[in-house]
């Protein structure tokens, strides 16, 4: 993961990815970070007309990230193209995330799920120039066949329509009941004594 250098970014990172240690004391367990995950931080200082750009390695080792960024850009160093880019549109197709718009997402469930169907539509609907692939018809010519994200991680065989997303059926989560907290009631522990 790659953030810029606002603060918060990695404490709220940092509070996101991690999980509870199943400890053999009660009460709240303690919380451990993910170890596989790498978090690393861009920072620009602009000095009068001067740019510094500090680059460093805010969680994991410098071995893991380099192992990452062979994985997903093949060569380059730290930066943070690829999430500005996200950012860009997200910013760009959800009114709420607007710069200086007067649309607001009044409840978090609101910008959830108008994520959730942005990002959806990006991943299944939308062609990407970058994930194209050239089929070579002659020796001169080359015809390109161009693919979504969701074809390109062969997750589908063809670029969705809005509408066919819209309407795919999803299976049912089965249902959990909520943990309850508390004093059973009088009923369970005379059952339970029983």
């Amino acid at each position: 993961m790659a953030v810029d250098g606002f603060g918060p970014y990695l404490k709220a990172f940092r509070e996101a990815l991690r999980s509870p240690y199943k400890g053999d004391k009660g009460g709240r367990p303690r919380l451990y970070v993910w170890e596989e995950v790498a978090i690393v931080q861009v920072i620009k200082r602009r000095v009068n007309s001067s740019l510094s750009i500090e680059r460093r390695i805010a969680q994991g080792c410098a071995q893991l990230v380099e192992q990452l960024i062979k994985a997903s850009q093949k060569a380059g160093g730290i930066n943070t193209a690829f999430i500005e880019r996200l950012n860009a549109t997200f910013r760009q197709r959800l009114a709420c995330l607007v710069r200086r718009g007067r649309a607001l997402a009044r409840q978090a469930e609101t910008l959830r799920y108008g994520m959730f169907l942005v990002g959806d539509v990006y991943n299944f609907c939308t062609l990407h120039h970058s994930l194209r692939i050239g089929l070579w018809i002659s020796e001169r010519r080359i015809h390109w066949v161009q693919r979504t994200p969701a074809v390109a991680a062969a997750l589908t065989d063809h670029c969705w329509s809005v509408q066919e997303l819209l309407t795919f059926k999803l299976p049912i989560a089965p249902f959990v009941p909520p943990k309850r907290r508390g004093r059973p009631p009088k009923m369970a522990l005379l059952e339970a004594l029983s």
